[in-house]
């Protein structure tokens, strides 16, 4: 186990720096649009399925909005596929003996005002789980406009630096390298960095 801690250590101060800038979410929207247009929907009937307002749907669609996990889980119910879908860079049906290796600094970017997600094993779909490395820049409990839960089980493993997670129903709790937390994701959750740099974190959610 140490060891493994040492390599993700060296994987993300490889990492640090370009790995984190921030990178666009034009893909993201692109893909949006192209799914809702394959199937001849109107902005309207795409927010109506997803239960995201059509205006912020068009800002996403035109990359002027970064789209919080939650958002993206609704994008993927109401446009009917597969979330992976939405980040791999291409879609086909799971084969079996599959695998994927992503490179230290490689990972498909989503940037939201208190999180820097990057998933590895993005051009997998139809993963039963999606995993991220995760740059929480939160530095505040301010920071979230609110906490949300959504459908699934999740797990954060601490690289660096400490937080502070918060969950429903439960007290705050401290976290530093090597300490981790699983938890129901229907349960309102969040987290801060309390470290001077901003903490790095390897966060798991069941797809």
């Amino acid at each position: 186990m140490s060891d493994d801690f040492e390599d993700f250590t060296k994987l993300l101060s490889s990492a640090r720096g370009s790995s984190f800038k921030r990178q666009s979410t034009a893909d993201l929207g692109e893909r949006v649009r192209a799914i809702r247009r394959s199937k001849n929907w109107t902005l309207e009937e795409a927010a109506r399925r997803t239960g995201l307002a059509a205006s912020t749907l068009s800002k996403i669609e035109n990359d002027h909005m970064s789209p919080t996990f939650d958002a993206v889980q609704r994008l993927a119910e109401g446009l009917e596929i597969d979330i992976t879908e939405l980040f791999a860079s291409s879609a086909g049906e799971r084969p079996s003996g599959r695998r994927s290796v992503t490179r230290a600094g490689d990972g498909r970017g989503m940037e939201t005002p208190v999180y820097a997600h990057k998933l590895l094993a993005s051009e997998l779909v139809q993963k039963r789980i999606l995993p991220f490395v995760t740059r929480i820049k939160a530095r505040s409990f301010d920071d979230f406009k609110e906490l949300k839960g959504h459908k699934g089980e999740e797990f954060v493993y601490v690289l660096e630096g400490e937080v502070l997670f918060y969950t429903e129903h439960y007290e705050p709790e401290r976290l530093g390298p090597g300490d981790s937390i699983y938890f129901d994701s229907g349960m309102h959750h969040g987290c801060i960095s309390v470290s001077e740099e901003d903490a790095v974190v390897l966060w798991i959610n069941t797809g």
